[in-house]
């Protein structure tokens, strides 16, 4: 089965940018002539002058400020996704001066796990934060892919010249997940209101039993398989003979690289202290393969040889995470270098119901094997033109299968040393909408302090079988 074909290019255009185009015509010419024309009257003149396409700008990458990643149900454990988006917020607007009137055009956030009250989450957190209580504000979710997707929503609009500037990311607390009525005792409630009188009220209410009250918990897991996240990434491991020693490989590599990106201060200017934590709680700098080997597998239990642990697999997390997206004017009006430009994105879905799943192919975390190649084809890149490839960790062993993957499409191996170097999910922990925000702060910084041109892909898997990458640039 193959993917949908959701691109965030048009065909003529690797910028991921797409750009419109008049058909010259109006609607009564396409109808085949005017009303004008056929009362007798005199015709206007059409005109015959193009309509130029839009130009479409640079959006640089300012910076980002995140809250450190803190394990559900420790430190953060009754924090909002409002409390943790305005705190990362608010660390924005400090470090960049964006607190006088109209700084930035719009702000553009989303949670995946999200209370009713938080129906309009980026605009409360706007109000409750020290920026312009002015500033559009509205959500976006795209599940794990919903930092990067806001990030893209707000970039086109700067590319097109609607907006100077904004500020995109997302928020997502494990420890205040919502808890669902009972749908039986909902049900009864709903009924209970509707009746017209006390006796109905009172008759209908008599339905309720103890097992009622048992609120309906959130679960990891697809609705249409029943099957969590781990589980679906369990038979893509095993399709794809990705071993337990290259996992705990990985696994290890994170958190060594993390925790040397915190001891020489790349951290610095992106994550701002919160609730007593400064850096992420997950990290555990001493983290080695053979420590990791001695864990016992969680997922796959079902099959033989079973390789996917709790270390190397990303922990329930809480946190947030914001980037400053700004036309290369408005940095230059305020003095501000951009670290780098979002140049090209792309987004894709794979079947992963009816899909060749056993075989690998639309596994549930797939959908990046199909979108990446699509992007660099319509760039005209390979891997190979990459200084830096960011590869979301939700697992060691979809990272794997994943680069395993491009390889059998045609892409070129990924040279390890550039993959995700400074740690990523299995190290920081994967608050879900604040991950893609994340992953475009430490990327777009990672290439500025590498100094002169260059090149970063991000690849983010999403619940639900989608994907969603893009393509910054330096120089």
């Amino acid at each position: 089965m193959s993917p949908s074909d959701s691109s965030g290019t048009s065909p003529s255009d690797s910028s991921g940018m797409s750009s419109g185009k008049s058909s010259g015509a109006s609607a009564a010419e396409r109808s085949g002539g005017s009303s004008a024309k056929r009362s007798g009257a005199t015709p206007a003149k059409s005109s015959t002058r193009s309509v130029p396409a839009p130009v479409v700008r640079r959006v640089a990458v300012i910076g980002g400020t995140r809250i450190p990643f803190a394990r559900s149900d420790g430190p953060y454990a009754t924090a909002s996704n409002q409390d943790m988006l305005t705190a990362a917020l608010d660390g924005l607007v400090e470090r960049y001066g964006l607190g006088d009137p109209g700084a930035v055009g719009e702000f553009v956030a989303g949670a995946v796990l999200k209370h009713s009250r938080d129906f309009n989450l980026a605009r409360e957190t706007v109000l409750g934060s020290e920026l312009d209580a002015r500033t559009p504000a509205y959500d976006i979710q795209q599940a794990c892919g919903t930092g990067l997707q806001a990030v893209i929503a707000a970039a086109n609009k700067i590319a097109l010249g609607q907006t100077e500037a904004a500020i995109a990311g997302g928020a997502d607390t494990a420890s205040d997940a919502p808890l669902g009525v009972n749908d039986r005792l909902r049900r009864i409630l709903l009924e209970a209101r509707r009746a017209k009188s006390l006796g109905g009220r009172v008759k209908a209410l008599s339905q309720v039993r103890p097992s009622h009250l048992v609120p309906d918990i959130p679960r990891n897991a697809e609705p249409r398989t029943r099957l969590s996240m781990g589980e679906h990434a369990a038979v893509t491991a095993r399709a794809w003979g990705v071993t337990r020693e290259a996992q705990d490989e990985l696994a290890a590599a994170s958190h060594r690289r993390l925790a040397a990106a915190y001891e020489r201060g790349f951290f610095e200017d992106l994550v701002v202290p919160f609730r007593g934590l400064d850096r992420d709680q997950n990290l555990r700098p001493g983290s080695t393969p053979e420590k990791l080997a001695a864990l016992k597998p969680v997922f796959g239990l079902d099959g033989e040889h079973p390789t996917m642990t709790a270390g190397n697999s990303t922990p329930l997390t809480d946190g947030a995470a914001l980037v400053l997206l700004a036309s290369e004017e408005w940095a230059e009006r305020r003095g501000l270098e951009p670290l780098a430009y979002l140049t090209a994105h792309e987004t894709a879905a794979v079947d992963f119901v009816h899909g060749d799943v056993a075989g690998g192919e639309d596994g549930l975390l797939m959908a990046p094997a199909y979108a990446v190649p699509r992007m660099l084809e319509r760039a005209g890149l390979g891997l190979d033109d990459f200084e830096f490839v960011e590869v979301h960790e939700a697992f060691a062993s979809q990272v794997l299968a994943t680069l395993a993957a491009w390889e059998k499409r045609g892409l070129a191996p990924v040279d390890r040393a550039r993959l995700n170097v400074n740690g990523s999910s299995l190290a920081t922990g994967h608050p879900f909408a604040a991950t893609g925000a994340r992953i475009v702060a430490t990327l777009a910084k990672s290439l500025a302090e590498n100094g002169g041109p260059g090149r970063g892909l991000i690849s983010v898997c999403a619940a639900g079988g989608q994907g969603v990458t893009a393509i910054l640039e330096r120089g």
